[in-house]
């Protein structure tokens, strides 16, 4: 281990997996380590019995429900939007080829207690009961605006420039409610609040096209994909990556003491008496605890029941999204539902997630709009974990730290995270121009 590495990566968590294999990819030599003797750090994926170990302090789950091997539990379970950034990021690694995607049944939206599917095209406007008929005719046109919008072309804008006008504008100029606004908002471009509002539109019509591009490409019911087996097989493919272009794994590392010179600059990480010198390390806010702060919390409950969620189609796999403006809240709430079609449960098992940004010291009541639409459930466990950001100067000490998981039950906040540390790391852009057929092994 004594040798000196261009990067130091600490933790196996998805983000860190996702950067030392880009960067392996980029020539870099990269030793990667983890303190645990698992991958995936707090984005790791349990079975039964670990699940019951991590909740329950016992390694005796019951046996009716099945055999613990059977179960994949993603510990922060998030869909990829099938057109979106991150499949770009994997594509664009080649790692693709040790994964098998499938299409996400379902993409639903919680609105005056109900669950109802997200329109996301003007013929899906017309069919919707989200809205009255008149509502209806100008979310079409709004849609099929967005559905022409080209960046390049003017004529597309209607003369507005989308850099400057505001959502609020935009949505204001087709007259849509507050009710069609909300969806749009957190369903189809999945803002996390309602910030957005204020903000250029450019952003929002984009995130809403590619919503409806990614539901296109698979012909399912949604616009996400995952992968079989869970989310647990992504940094499993990129160890095997990283090893393909040199770079070295080490789990069940103790200690990993990131060492720093007289400026300050980081020079080496040392564990077991060995120090790896290096010019720079990447890790999760648990390696560098002094150089991160808290913001906030996250609130989830963690289900196995033996049905889909009531009223999403029989949907094996779903995402319902719970704007906080439908139940009162500072942020939405996210419901997550897997199953034996994923490979992650037994036949008949489902896995449903529901979770929120925490505003209380109470999940069990806090998550309660959630879990009551989910119907009986066999067993639930309960979990609050702190989320963290950095506060240092990357550009001082060479650490380049990544932000905690947040609440939502999708990639896309997850990947821009990613892709700006790629940037602050290697002072360039990363190419995201790929060719999207690479990862269609999700089609059956």
């Amino acid at each position: 281990m004594d040798e000196e590495y261009d990067v130091v990566v600490l933790g196996t968590g998805l983000k860190e997996c996702i950067l030392s294999g880009l960067l392996s990819v980029d020539g870099l030599k990269v030793l990667h380590m983890d303190r645990n003797d698992y991958y995936g750090g707090e984005s790791t994926s349990l079975n039964l019995i670990q699940l019951w170990k991590k909740f329950r302090g016992s390694d005796k789950p019951p046996a009716h429900l099945g055999s613990s091997r059977d179960y994949n539990v993603d510990m922060i379970p998030k869909f990829i939007m099938a057109n979106g950034a991150l499949v770009r990021v994997l594509i664009h690694t080649d790692v693709t080829k040790y994964l098998y995607f499938k299409a996400v049944d379902g993409s639903f939206v919680y609105n005056k207690g109900k669950v109802h599917k997200v329109p996301a095209t003007d013929m899906e406007a017309l069919k919707s009961p989200l809205m009255g008929i008149f509502e209806k005719r100008r979310a079409r046109k709004f849609f099929i605006y967005v559905q022409d919008y080209n960046e390049n072309e003017p004529k597309t804008h209607e003369g507005m420039d989308l850099t400057r006008v505001t959502t609020r504008e935009l949505i204001a100029k087709y007259g849509l409610d507050d009710n069609t606004v909300d969806f749009i908002g957190h369903a189809l471009a999945l803002h996390r609040d309602d910030r957005y509002l204020n903000e250029p539109a450019l952003e929002t019509v984009k995130k809403m096209k590619l919503y409806a591009e990614s539901l296109a490409r698979f012909q399912g019911g949604s616009p996400y994909i995952y992968p079989l087996y869970g989310l647990g097989e992504l940094p499993q493919a990129f160890a095997r990556l990283s090893a393909v272009y040199g770079g070295t794994y080490m789990l069940n590392k103790p200690e990993c003491k990131v060492e720093f010179d007289d400026e300050g600059k980081v020079c080496g990480v040392t564990s077991e008496g060995e120090t790896a010198k290096c010019k720079k390390v990447v890790c999760d806010p648990s390696y560098l605890p002094n150089k991160v702060r808290k913001v906030g919390k996250v609130a989830r409950a963690i289900c196995i029941m033996s049905h889909p969620i009531p009223n999403t189609n029989d949907s094996h796999s779903v995402q319902v999204i719970l704007p906080q403006k439908q139940l009162g809240r500072r942020s939405d709430m996210y419901l997550f539902c897997c199953s034996y079609s994923h490979n992650v449960a037994p036949k008949g098992k489902f896995i449903a997630f529901v979770s929120t940004e925490a505003e209380t010291d109470q999940p069990e009541i806090e998550l309660k709009p959630g879990l009551d639409l989910l119907g009986p459930v066999d067993e639930i466990f309960f979990d609050v974990y702190d989320r963290y950001e950095p506060v240092n100067e990357p550009s001082l000490d060479n650490c380049f730290i990544s932000t905690s998981y947040d609440a939502t039950t999708h990639f896309e906040s997850t990947v821009i995270d990613v892709l700006n540390m790629y940037s602050m790391i290697t002072g360039k852009v990363l190419d995201l121009n790929v060719d999207l057929s690479a990862a269609s092994a999700a089609e059956e």
